[in-house]
């Protein structure tokens, strides 16, 4: 049994910040990837930010330089650093975890959403 949590969200003021976690827990070997997807309304669900289990991370374009991504690998856990946020970062944020488990199976999970409102 494996569990992502997230938290961390809320509502925010254009230019503001916030700051996601997301913590992996259960039977876990070992954690590859991680990683954010949002999804705003009416939109496609799309990757946000991504980071490996060496520390190498990928952003959208549209966060970079704004969103840093960034994990504790002895907590099992990844943070999303968002900063001068915009409107348009409005969505559904869900965090995921590349893993094998102790029993050898492989399978990304995902933490349950955390709602994310940009708005004056």
């Amino acid at each position: 049994q494996v569990q992502l949590v997230e938290s961390g969200g809320g509502l925010v003021q254009p230019g503001g910040s916030l700051r996601l976690s997301c913590a992996a827990s259960g039977s876990i070997r070992s954690i590859h990837a991680m990683g954010w997807y949002r999804q705003g309304p009416g939109k496609q669900r799309e990757l946000v930010a991504t980071i490996n289990s060496g520390g190498s991370t990928n952003y959208a374009g549209s966060v970079k330089g704004r969103f840093t991504i960034s994990r504790d690998n002895a907590k099992n856990t990844v943070y999303l650093q968002m900063n001068s946020l915009k409107p348009e970062d409005t969505a559904v944020y869900f965090c995921y975890a590349d893993l094998t488990t102790m029993t050898g199976y492989a399978y990304r999970y995902w933490g349950q959403g955390t709602q994310i409102t940009v708005s004056s």
